[in-house]
């Protein structure tokens, strides 16, 4: 999948940050959020689970999940990503699973489970000692959580069926209409699903996609700017310099010099 597909080039990624809308996207990674402070919803699919200050929530890798922010004050949350590659006897569980309900209620939290929390959130740079609190926390949760076969997770879900369409498509002529009708619903009800989850219209998140893909491309291979702008979807490079120039503020081949630099 291409679609929003972050790969977690590291182990182990540990920031606090204040909570905002997250389009849906999924990656490699289990992602465990801590609420810090006020509320947030976790959505998987079009089921959206509310945490509250305290709660811990699981996402398992290779899960399509997003983030709303309603409540007025200001939202507040631990994100970790820890590959499932360091996680040990869990990673079997991690790869072909995934929770029915991804919410850890606070009143569940033991003592023990607020000291691994903690004691991950305050560790830097030490992948062991993450590596021994994330089997401390998985020993407690998992066993609180109910679980499935991750293939069945939103099989029959619009957002999945649309992150997964789109994902598919994004190289093709593809439009709101024809979307619709292949996957078998109303491009009103589609129109509907962008606008609130994804916070963004169709064309806009299309374009997104294959501006993330063509991003990538650059990154990670030699081929040329043309072949990667019309790989992306894109009808000219014409075109898609000037996108990427208007996202990135940059044309895409200073971009990819920039990048090379870096390595």
């Amino acid at each position: 999948m291409h679609l929003k597909y972050k790969e977690t080039k590291h182990p182990i990624k540990i920031i606090e940050r204040i909570s905002k809308h997250a389009e849906p996207h999924l990656h490699n990674a289990l992602e465990l959020v801590y609420v810090t402070e006020g509320a947030l919803e976790l959505g998987m699919g079009t089921e959206l689970y509310h945490m509250e200050t305290g709660e811990l929530g699981f996402i398992f890798p290779d899960v399509i999940h997003h983030y709303q922010v309603f409540c007025k004050e200001k939202s507040k949350a631990y994100y970790m990503q820890i590959s499932p590659f360091i996680i040990g006897k869990f990673s079997d569980v991690l790869q072909n699973y995934a929770p029915k309900n991804p919410i850890i209620k606070k009143q569940t939290i033991s003592e023990e489970l607020k000291n691994a929390i903690k004691g991950i959130t305050n560790t830097e740079n030490d992948d062991v000692i993450v590596e021994a609190y994330m089997q401390i926390i998985l020993a407690k949760c998992i066993p609180m959580l109910e679980l499935t076969e991750k293939e069945s997770v939103g099989s029959t879900d619009i957002v999945y069926q649309a992150v997964s369409y789109i994902s598919s498509n994004f190289r093709e002529q593809i439009s709101l209409e024809s979307m619709a009708m292949d996957l078998g619903v109303s491009k009103y009800v589609l129109s509907r699903v962008f606008s609130g989850i994804f916070h963004r219209n169709f064309s806009q998140y299309l374009n997104d996609t294959r501006m993330n893909y063509a991003k990538y491309c650059l990154e990670t291979t030699n081929d040329t700017i043309l072949d990667i702008s019309m790989e992306s979807g894109f009808d000219s490079q014409r075109t898609f310099n000037r996108a990427f120039k208007d996202r990135f503020h940059m044309p895409p081949s200073e971009y990819r010099k920039s990048i090379r630099e870096l390595i």
